[in-house]
Formats: structure tokens, sequence, C-alpha cells
């Protein structure tokens, strides 16, 4: 094993380690949020998060396909963001 290959696994699993911590933070200002504000962030924040996880685990495992699965997760993100984000300022998403 080269050392190239050594830091590589070393700085997948330190973005690993980190993403994931990132998750549970944001999961405690998701239920923690003293306002509907806080939450939408920190729900935007866990997908943002959850696509991380996503890229260094395709990455990690040198499948391909998880980089599509984080283009349909980002996708899916943005559209619910806006979405719920609409509904706490309007009451209705579709006008």
């Amino acid at each position: 094993m080269s050392t190239a290959t050594a830091f590589l696994d070393i700085a997948l699993i330190v973005a690993f380690v980190a993403l994931a911590i990132g998750q549970l933070l944001c999961v405690v200002r998701l239920f923690r949020g003293p306002t509907s504000g806080d939450r939408v962030l920190a729900l935007d924040t866990l997908v943002i998060n959850a696509i991380g996880l996503v890229v260094v685990l395709g990455m990690t495992q040198g499948v391909k396909v998880y980089f599509e699965v984080s283009l349909l997760v980002a996708m899916l993100g943005f559209v619910s963001t806006v979405a719920l984000a609409r509904f706490m300022l309007r009451g209705d998403i579709i006008e």
C-alpha cells in the first residue's frame, strides 16, 4: 500500500467522521431549535451533510452510482426546503 493511498484512506475516514458529527449536531438543533427558522435550516443542513456522506461513501467503495444518488438527494432537498419555506411564509405551497 502506497503512502498516497494511506493518506486518502485517512482523509476519507476523517471526512466521514466529521460529516457524521455534523449530522448529529443538526439533529440536536432540529429538536432544540427555538424557532421554526432554525429547524428549517437544520433540515437543510441535514440534507447537505447527507449528500456529503453519500459522496464519501461512494469514494470509499469506488462505486459511481452514489454520485448520481447524491444529485437526486440534492434536488429533492432543494425542492423540499423551498416548499417548507413557502408553507411557513404563506400557509400554503401552491397558489
